[in-house]
């Protein structure tokens, strides 16, 4: 018989593979989406629905996690997980029927999208607790290493099953994920079993679940709306209403853990904290999604934008080549991953991650040597290197995290970690899009001018177009697979005709490549340099994190056997307070609970 641990590692990997897909798998169909709702791409107006499309999956994950994680301590793991199956498979049945066009459909779509994030948050947020709860403490590395390659993955995966779904039917792209839905319901229904400890008596913390879950929404809306331009600006980041979202979605998140401490019932035990393990391994994943998360997106619009289109691609190819040409990080991370978990499991985890992190660091400074036009050879070793690092980092980070917890608080932790990493991911989006955003806007002008005029363009139309060049419209266009000139032109208004012959000079890929790259190269390259130093605080916290910790309750939730192929140096505290090794404590407690 299969034994129940790899029954549970085999569902939640199904869960997170389904939801980590759905994230991306929309980020190469949105042009095939919006063409079937009738809503164009690259209209003004446009700009809000693409945001909250391509962003706003993680904003829902985010801020509902460690709220699920705690309910999930009260009601017990795997029905909620179930429920995530079922509410996931709900919202990607609406989304297949979407029945709306233009305004009204981008607005259901975002809907649907929603619950469909819901459903991830319940499956994101029991995961890690169900395979925790299921695995011994020497084999937990292993397991976070399979289930977070697959959760990476996923995101790769969803990037080309977008692209040859989109070909046939938009609709396609989000009935793929109902059969797999059904099967994971039905699979996690029959097979799963509640095998989390519960304390009784336990309320809902409504004060605690409003001020972070509120305070992460205006937050993240305020990040992204920012990215929209305001009035004249290029960007929406002197906006009124984006510096309150701001400053209010701080403000409620510093006043979360004072909450904490007060309520009577709190959603989240903020002394998880003081244990260095736990607080460290959070906040050296946050500090890692940080430095990821906007800069993996940069460099898809770095090779959709640029590299491609100069290396013969036309623009309604350059999404699906794209996710082709990263698979090389992908790679690296299904290589080293589960190795890595399986290591942290013997030798802990504060080496690997703080190495993994080290190396995530040399790649990005291997990446600020690269010209935008680039030989792929370097560029695909430099990713397969950082997928290596982050490899080394994710699972004996997340294991460390898992163990250092008392099992009945494993579902709020997991929420916690899983928060961390959303947060940190949608912000970083935010920031290094702002950077280079700020430096197109900054470079372009004094860049554009002179290669208009050399193309023929009239005088008056070269100087409207290179003060005005809207670069948000530009990248969003090349990154979506649509001509960026034509899209500047209908945003500024300026018909194609009144260009006269200079348009066949300035409407080729490799004119607008070459125009932009300069000033994007620049700025990429400071984001580069601001996720190095990301990476290289992250490998400082690791280093933080202290030698191997495991709560006492781990100890009493093996066997003789199961302890046996621990290390015998990594220490947990019993709840005399005494300190030892696993078989020591074990054996003194007479190998019972």
């Amino acid at each position: 018989m299969v034994r129940y641990k790899w029954i549970a590692l085999s569902n939640t990997t199904i869960g997170v593979l389904m939801a980590s897909i759905n994230g991306t798998i929309t980020l190469i169909a949105l042009p095939a989406i919006f063409r079937g709702i009738d809503l164009s791409p690259t209209s003004p107006g446009s700009f809000v629905y693409l945001l909250w499309i391509l962003m706003g999956f993680n904003i829902v994950t985010a801020t509902l996690l460690v709220t699920f994680g705690r309910l999930s301590d009260m009601f017990g793991r795997v029905r909620l997980f179930n429920i995530g199956f079922i509410i996931f498979t709900a919202g990607s049945v609406l989304l297949f029927i979407t029945p709306g066009k233009g305004d009204v459909g981008g607005m259901e779509l975002i809907g649907f999208r929603i619950i469909q994030a819901l459903g991830a948050a319940f499956l994101f947020s029991n995961s890690t607790a169900i395979l925790t709860d299921a695995f011994p403490v020497a084999e937990r590395g292993k397991a976070m290493g399979i289930n977070q390659v697959a959760a990476l993955s996923g995101s790769f995966i969803g990037l080309i099953l977008g692209g040859v779904l989109a070909i046939f039917n938009w609709r396609y792209v989000f009935l793929v994920s109902v059969p797999v839905g059904i099967l994971g319901a039905v699979w996690s229904n029959l097979k799963l079993r509640e095998t989390s400890l519960r304390q009784a008596g336990q309320r809902i913390d409504y004060i605690g679940n409003t001020s972070l879950a509120v305070g992460l929404t205006v937050l993240l809306i305020g990040i992204t709306y920012g990215l929209l331009p305001y009035g004249t600006s290029t960007m929406g980041w002197g906006n009124p209403l984006v510096v309150a979202s701001i400053v209010v979605g701080i403000a409620l998140i510093v006043a979360f853990p004072f909450i904490e401490l007060k309520v009577k019932h709190p959603m989240f035990r903020m002394e998880l904290f003081k244990n260095r393990a736990f607080s460290m391994g959070n906040l050296a994943a946050l500090t890692s999604s940080l430095a990821r998360g906007g800069v993996m997106i940069i460099l898809i619009i770095l090779l959709q934008g640029i590299w491609l289109p100069l290396h013969g691609y036309s623009y309604a190819v350059t999404p699906f080549w794209a996710g082709i040409y990263m698979v090389p990080m992908t790679a690296g991370f299904i290589v080293m991953g589960p190795l890595a978990g399986t290591l942290s499991d013997r030798h802990g985890a504060r080496v690997l991650s703080t190495l993994g992190m080290i190396v995530v660091a040399v790649a990005f400074l291997a990446l600020t040597f690269l010209g935008y036009d680039f030989n792929y050879i370097p560029f695909a070793i430099a990713l397969f290197v950082m997928g290596i690092g982050n490899g080394l980092f994710a699972a004996p980070n997340t294991a460390s995290i898992m163990n250092s917890v008392p099992a009945h608080l494993r579902g709020v932790a997991s929420g916690m970690r899983s928060t961390m990493q959303n947060a940190g991911m949608t912000a970083s989006m935010g920031i290094f899009f702002t950077i280079v955003l700020f430096g197109l806007s900054k470079g372009l002008p004094t860049t554009l001018y002179p290669r208009l005029i050399s193309a023929g363009i009239a005088n008056s139309i070269a100087s409207t177009l290179s003060v005005h060049f809207p670069p948000t419209v530009a990248l969003f266009s090349a990154f979506l697979g649509v001509d960026p000139i034509r899209s500047v032109l209908q945003a500024l208004g300026i018909s194609i005709s009144s260009l006269g012959p200079g348009f066949a000079i300035i409407d080729k890929p490799v004119w607008f490549a070459t125009s932009i790259a300069p000033s994007f190269m620049s700025s990429l390259r400071i984001a580069f340099y601001i996720g190095l130093i990301l990476s290289l605080s992250a490998a400082v916290l690791s280093i933080f994190r202290g030698k191997k910790y495991v709560s006492e309750e781990a100890l009493y939730s093996s066997d003789e056997n199961e302890i046996s192929n621990t290390d015998l140096k990594s220490t947990v505290k019993d709840s005399n307070g005494s300190i030892g090794s696993y078989k020591q404590l074990w054996r003194e407690n007479g190998g019972k609970k």
